[in-house]
This record gives structure tokens, sequence and C-alpha cells, in this order.
């Protein structure tokens, strides 16, 4: 075996065992397939599969299209516009004072 300048690998190279990567990939893939089943058993007892009314249901009358797109497509972006602009005014009063 050559020796090369310290600090430097020689010509063959280091040879790393990589031990700590399968263990990595092994508690991925164990996280991802805990996440992945409990995700799934969770949307599977989801109300929305029930073929029955419970007691005490009442819905009320479904949205038309236009109250379903004001109430969640225009309402918050009003909302944001106006937060928006509260915050530069805010910013433009406080540039003027100092």
């Amino acid at each position: 075996m050559t020796q090369g300048a310290p600090g430097r690998a020689g010509p063959e190279g280091v040879g790393y065992v990589d031990c700590v990567s399968n263990k990595v990939n092994k508690n991925a893939l164990r996280a991802g397939t805990v996440t992945a089943g409990s995700a799934l058993l969770m949307l599977l007892s989801s109300p929305a599969f029930a073929l029955t009314r419970d007691d005490g249901d009442d819905p009320g009358p479904g949205l038309s299209v236009i109250e379903t797109l004001g109430l969640y497509v225009v309402t918050p972006i009003v909302l944001f516009l106006v937060i928006a602009g509260l915050v530069a005014v805010g910013d433009k009063s406080r540039k003027k004072q100092g």
C-alpha cells in the first residue's frame, strides 16, 4: 500500500462500509408503511362511506355553484387582499415617521 500526502486517499481510494444506509432504508420503509396503513384505515372508516343516516341528522339544502365559489374562492381572496392592504398601509405609515 502506497502512502500519498497526509489527508489524501491512496490510489486505490477509500473503501467505506455502507451499513448505515441499509438501516435507514428499512426504517424509512417501515415508517412509510405505517403511515400509509394508518391513512388508509382513516379513509375507510370515514363517515362518508356510511350508507344510512344517523339519528338526529338534519342536512340543510345544498349550496349552488355561485354560493360555493363565493364561499371557497372569492371570500378567501378578498380576505387576503384586505389583510395585505392593511399591512401595506401600516408599513407605509411606519416609513414616513422614521
